[in-house]
């Protein structure tokens, strides 16, 4: 026995560690979370249904190609999906707890509301970052497997993607590599009549290398026959043949690349690095930059919905209800979302029609994050 516990007293406790009431409201967060996002995961699959039913019927897919394109669409959705399973979750779990009196249990102790749905936000915010993650690191992976899918076994299309490819990289030194190709083979991963470019710092050409064809082998790229030209400040030139190849890092994968020509037009497709790269190539008309920039931005936003709908769900699930229970937090979930989506869609417009994407963006978070916070402060008063 220690010496504190002899006089009577326990150890401190870390100031960060969680207690027993956050594990408690953390755990009965859970189950309703799995609810919502089983539940509305189940509507999104219902209409996917519908359309791998036309895939098959109308267009004559195999039926394996559309379950598998269905498969491979299905983590875009769920970037959707997520933040209503927290609105919901939260909303249901403080009904519960209200409901039964707990929230009025943990106030008699001398807890405020803050300090009580504090782990709820924590987990909104924790649950918005891994979506974050998600979307950057999986789901632009995912988008281009289904997108191979659709065009090789559900549209037939043959085998080279071609619409003058490009992939541009930076040097080290403040150069830039430019690599240009007239197609892509997509079964063997191979670029077709390839021309790679390096500029310095200065934008002066020092190489010039020109290929039949450039194999990907993970992590770069061979270029199989292939001559490259040097040129020197002075203005001389040197010229060497590789008849075995060289193996060079574009700076792109054959998915990257591919994307140009099945995806330009939508960067909803792209992750935010992507669609960085599609702006600063200068590929872009006027139209289309406002369009990548309100996506860019809020593909930032999109996701920290998950900790506004869990800020917005406690003052709500903190108001008495009579009957309905889960139907009716799962109506007033549907028209938090609605309303959410629709002022984004509008301000995302607005932004991109202005040039102020960024504010726009984030304009509805703001937005739902002081009437969250203003009904959960007078919800604390009560």
């Amino acid at each position: 026995m220690t010496d504190a516990r002899r006089l009577g007293h326990t150890a401190p406790r870390a100031p960060l560690a969680p207690t027993i009431m956050d594990r408690y409201l953390v755990a009965e967060l859970g189950g309703p979370f799995m609810f919502g996002l089983s539940a509305f995961t189940l509507i999104f699959v219902a209409t996917q249904i519908l359309a791998i039913g036309r895939l098959v019927t109308e267009e004559h897919a195999p039926l394996w190609a559309a379950v598998e394109y269905f498969l491979w669409d299905m983590p875009q959705f769920l970037l959707l999906v997520i933040p209503m399973a927290m609105l919901l979750g939260t909303l249901l779990a403080m009904q519960r707890l209200s409901g039964d009196s707990e929230v009025t249990a943990f106030k008699a102790g001398g807890i405020s509301l803050a300090r009580i749905v504090a782990p709820l936000l924590i987990v909104g915010f924790v649950v918005s970052l891994l979506a974050l993650a998600v979307q950057e690191n999986f789901v632009p992976f995912a988008n281009d497997k289904a997108a191979f899918v659709k065009q090789q076994a559900i549209e037939h299309a043959t085998s080279a993607t071609s619409s003058s490819l490009q992939a541009v990289s930076p040097l080290p030194g403040g150069g830039k590599q430019v690599t240009i190709a007239a197609a892509l083979d997509v079964p063997t991963q191979t670029l077709l009549k390839v021309t790679l470019l390096r500029y310095d710092a200065h934008t002066e050409l020092q190489d010039l290398i020109v290929a039949d064809r450039a194999r990907y082998v993970a992590p770069t790229w061979h270029f199989e026959n292939a001559t490259q030209y040097h040129y020197y400040p002075n203005g001389d030139e040197s010229k060497l043949t590789a008849p075995l190849g060289l193996d060079i890092d574009i700076g792109a994968r054959p998915n990257q690349i591919a994307k140009q020509s099945l995806q330009i037009n939508d960067p909803e497709q792209l992750s935010r690095a992507e669609i960085q790269a599609r702006l600063e190539s200068g590929q872009l008309t006027p139209q289309q930059v406002r369009s990548f920039e309100a996506t860019y931005a809020g593909k930032l936003a999109r996701p920290f919905a998950a900790f506004v709908f869990t800020l917005i769900a406690v003052p709500f699930g903190l108001r008495p209800v009579r009957g309905g229970g889960t139907g009716l937090g799962f109506g007033l979930a549907v028209a938090i979302v609605f309303v959410y989506y629709v002022i984004s869609t509008i301000f995302l417009s607005i932004g991109s029609a202005t040039g102020l994407a960024g504010p726009a963006a984030w304009t509805p978070n703001l937005l739902f994050t002081i009437i969250g916070a203003t009904l959960l402060r007078r919800a604390s008063r009560v």
